[in-house]
């Protein structure tokens, strides 16, 4: 079987750059912009081109000189006894693509110096019949990037499905500063410290004596059952928004002792129960 080959095109301001980096999550060799004469030999020997990558994905648009008049072409010419490929083409209302260029203040690569809603309906007037002979059109007026992604992932994801999504366990001290990025933030500091029982000060959360002390404290059981369901809960919805990382961290004062404890437990309950995670001692050397 060939690679399978996905250009993206379509209006200017319609998403472009977003449904490429969705497809980068999928795992899709991406490229972007190529002069046209590259990207016809690009086309025809990607699996020369770029070996060991059997999922490409191309995006092309006006901003290729030539490219009303040679794109069409190059993509009936594609030999598909060597790639499989799709045609997906991007659009937007008229009025949707003029507010995103207020936003964002590009210019539209098409306007030259006359007014921007004149240089949308040429461009759209231009890339008419690319449409009419795409293997699929995604109207992006209403959708968020969220939307945008929910919809590759369903077009495109395959056999191998949507991108895992990592979850990372981080503990901390609250005396050192709140870790940047936070999803999900759990405070343990009602947890008794073994930072004041003489023979546990210099010994860590990860070790067995720390780990013994907490779990013989009252609330220890129940925090982390209580924590693991509600992290059980919410892990499956994050996915379906197509969240590619979601960070927990938990604190206490230095971060050496009780929420490494917590974080350990927690990552092994998540393990058994099939959410992989990434555990992180921030602050335990310090």
């Amino acid at each position: 079987m060939g690679a399978r080959l996905v250009l993206i095109t379509g209006l200017s301001g319609s998403g472009k750059s977003s449904v490429a980096k969705a497809f980068e999550d999928l795992g899709y060799y991406t490229v972007d912009n190529l002069p046209l004469p590259l990207l016809a030999r690009f086309v025809a020997e990607p699996l020369e081109l770029v070996p060991g990558h059997r999922r490409i994905a191309v995006v092309a648009d006006v901003r290729a000189p030539g490219f009303g008049d040679q794109f069409p072409a190059l993509v009936r010419g594609i030999d598909r006894t060597a790639v499989e490929p799709t045609l997906l083409f991007l659009e937007a209302s008229d009025e949707v693509l003029v507010r995103r260029f207020s936003e964002t203040r590009r210019p539209h690569p098409l306007a030259d110096d006359g007014p921007l809603i004149e240089a949308i309906r040429r461009e759209r007037e231009l890339l008419a019949d690319l449409r009419g002979s795409a293997d699929l059109v995604f109207d992006t007026s209403e959708w968020s990037i969220h939307e945008i992604r929910s919809e590759v992932y369903r077009g495109f994801a395959g056999r191998e499905g949507a991108p895992s999504m990592v979850v990372s366990l981080v503990s901390f001290g609250f005396k050192h500063g709140i870790p940047y990025g936070t999803d999900l933030l759990f405070d343990v500091r009602f947890l008794p410290n073994p930072q004041w029982v003489p023979e546990l000060r210099e010994h860590t959360g990860q070790e067995e004596p720390v780990r013994r002390y907490l779990a013989e404290q009252p609330d220890f059981a129940e925090l982390l059952t209580r924590l693991t369901d509600l992290l059980l809960y919410l892990l499956p919805r994050y996915r379906q928004e197509n969240r590619s990382y979601v960070s927990v961290a938990i604190g206490c004062t230095g971060g050496r002792h009780r929420s490494v404890t917590v974080a350990e437990a927690l990552g092994e309950r998540l393990e058994e129960a099939g959410w992989p995670a990434r555990v992180i001692h921030r602050d335990v050397a310090r």
